[in-house]
């Protein structure tokens, strides 16, 4: 039996915005953030086109800024729609001191990767699903927000202007950075004027090195009921930096937060399951009751698991929370997944053999060990583990080693 413990988580500058938002060339932004950057070569006008790569150590990748070539904007007035944007060389910005981004943090963000086939190709993963949580998130936040094309286009554009950035096959991913920001000037407590859409690039490794060892963190909150939880707004990492600290400061890796009844919510940047097995076939896989519902849209497991493996799926128990799925291996062995969701204890912990991690940055990421109140709980890992048969799926689809068969990939022109 299996538990699943799932708890959602072209180059023009801008004509006017009001003195809001400036944009400077790039400078000396060459930090290693992890790899080696031997210097910033200015493009020549066919470099993102031409095939050449970045003088870069792509063994050495790390998670961490490492300033691509350019940036795409669009900007737009409150009730009004995005104008054309543009691409322009990446660089710092200046923003307005009332802005709503600085003074109120009416702001959004996502995530997403473009990754290098063998053969050469450039592969988007599902970049309209993104679009389509921006603009919730903006509603939630009384934001203007762009059109799903209008944010696909803008990812398009970014990726094939730092084309060359694009890490070869198996050294990384380019991880695309879409924000949304309240850019126009505001003093009392009220939307901003006007807002920009800024989407920048930067290749990267893995998000965490090494085993992945967590604690449950029992005082602070990740996310409350009614709040900013379901939606990728800015305001809600920060308040997560000094959890991390605590523990990384006692040789943690991560952070596992709980809701006020005790009940798992997340680790601090990514979705959390729990596996447990009693037979070599079936398994069982059990969600808690969402309070960041909108993390469905990209990395839940029962979404996950009804478009990767797709052969068939059931209703059981005449009910709409309970599915079994069909999980098929590379190797072609099957195995039935049963799918429920309900609020998962704390306690749980001890009951799971393996646990793993998921979400944009981190991709699927089995966890070594969780520690509750002073007692070490160790998992299962490696080869034969769900998590493992997961991570080799999703990559594999991503990386185009597999069949997409569900229309996910967006290939680059």
């Amino acid at each position: 039996m299996l538990k699943v413990s799932d708890y959602f988580r072209k180059w023009s500058i801008p004509s006017r915005i009001a003195g809001s938002i400036l944009y400077k060339t790039r400078d000396q932004y060459c930090r290693t953030a992890g790899a080696e950057v031997e210097g910033y070569n200015e493009p020549s006008v066919n470099s993102h086109v031409n095939g050449e790569y970045a003088k870069i150590n792509w063994d050495v990748l790390g998670f961490g800024l490492i300033p691509t070539d350019y940036m795409y904007i669009m900007n737009c007035s409150k009730d009004q729609h995005f104008s054309q944007g543009t691409l322009t060389p990446f660089g710092k910005i200046e923003v307005n001191p009332s802005s709503g981004i600085l003074n109120y943090g009416q702001g959004l963000f996502e995530g997403l990767k473009a990754h290098r086939t063998a053969n050469g190709r450039i592969l988007l993963f599902r970049p309209e699903e993104n679009a389509m949580r921006m603009k919730v998130g903006a509603k939630r936040m009384c934001m203007q927000a762009p059109t799903v094309e209008q944010f696909v286009n803008a990812v398009k554009q970014t990726v094939h202007s730092n084309k060359r950035w694009v890490p070869p096959p198996g050294k990384g991913a380019m991880y695309i950075r879409p924000l949304l920001m309240g850019s126009g000037p505001v003093l009392g407590v009220a939307p901003a004027s006007e807002y920009t859409f800024i989407t920048y690039a930067s290749p990267v490794g893995n998000y965490h090195k090494g085993v992945l060892n967590l604690i449950v963190e029992e005082k602070f909150r990740r996310a409350i009921p009614g709040g900013t939880g379901g939606v990728k707004a800015v305001t809600n990492y920060a308040i997560i930096y000094k959890p991390i600290a605590e523990a990384k400061a006692k040789g943690f890796t991560d952070v596992l937060f709980l809701n006020a009844e005790k009940y798992i919510e997340e680790v601090s940047t990514t979705n959390i399951f729990l596996v447990k097995t009693t037979s070599a076939r079936y398994y069982e896989v059990e969600q808690i009751t969402l309070t960041r519902w909108y993390e469905l849209e990209l990395m839940t497991m029962w979404y996950e698991l009804e478009q990767i493996t797709s052969t068939r799926w059931y209703e059981l128990e005449q009910t709409t929370s309970t599915r079994c799925y069909e999980l098929e291996e590379i190797t072609s062995t099957r195995y039935l997944l049963i799918v429920k969701e309900r609020a998962i204890p704390v306690g749980e912990l001890f009951d799971a053999e393996e646990v793993f991690c998921t979400g944009t940055a981190v991709g699927v990421n089995s966890v070594n060990s969780i520690t509750y109140q002073d007692t070490r709980i160790a998992y299962k890992r490696g080869a034969g583990t769900v998590g493992q048969k997961l991570y080799e799926m999703l990559t594999g689809i991503q990386t185009g080693r597999i069949e997409d068969k569900m229309g996910w990939t967006v290939e680059l022109d």
